[in-house]
């Protein structure tokens, strides 16, 4: 009975993550300009540059401010998204599978670990190269949201991995 409970939270909880990455990448696909303009503020490092002059002109060799190499960037995350969300909601399939009995348990768990480690990198991800374009400047929801699902992942990969 306890593995059964046990199965199901970890079911419920990596559904939740797999949610969340999917309406992201959902307006991320459809109204790409509401997160590519931030991906290219955080990479041209702008307000950075205008409300904290002095500390930019020390980092200002990180900058990039090429159109093409920021939007490159974007698409980058956007397929990171993408491989990410399909490898939770396939965990998220076989563990139902598990659960109702036709698929492995050993199986659902992997698949779902994979999915929770991609989450993670995706929000790691964004910590370290903001981190780079030193974003706690001026983006700190930004960053606070990033680290926050970092967290969220990794209580997923742990959770999965001791239950």
């Amino acid at each position: 009975m306890f593995e059964t409970v046990v199965l199901i939270a970890q079911t419920v909880s990596v559904a939740a993550i797999a949610a969340w990455l999917a309406t992201g990448l959902y307006d991320n696909i459809r109204y790409p300009e509401n997160n590519a303009l931030y991906t290219a503020q955080v990479m041209s490092m702008e307000r950075m540059q205008l409300e904290y002059p002095a500390e930019f002109s020390r980092v200002a060799h990180r900058a990039v401010t090429n159109r093409n190499l920021q939007r490159l960037a974007f698409r980058v995350v956007v397929l990171a998204e993408l491989i990410a969300t399909i490898m939770l909601i396939a965990g998220v399939v076989a563990l139902l599978m598990a659960l109702a009995g036709t698929g492995s348990v050993e199986m659902g768990r992997s698949l779902a670990l994979i999915g929770a480690m991609l989450f993670t990198a995706v929000w790691a991800g964004f910590l370290i190269i903001g981190n780079y374009f030193c974003y706690w400047f001026c983006h700190e929801g930004g960053q606070n949201t990033h680290y926050q699902m970092t967290l969220w992942g990794t209580a997923n990969m742990i959770f999965l991995a001791v239950a």
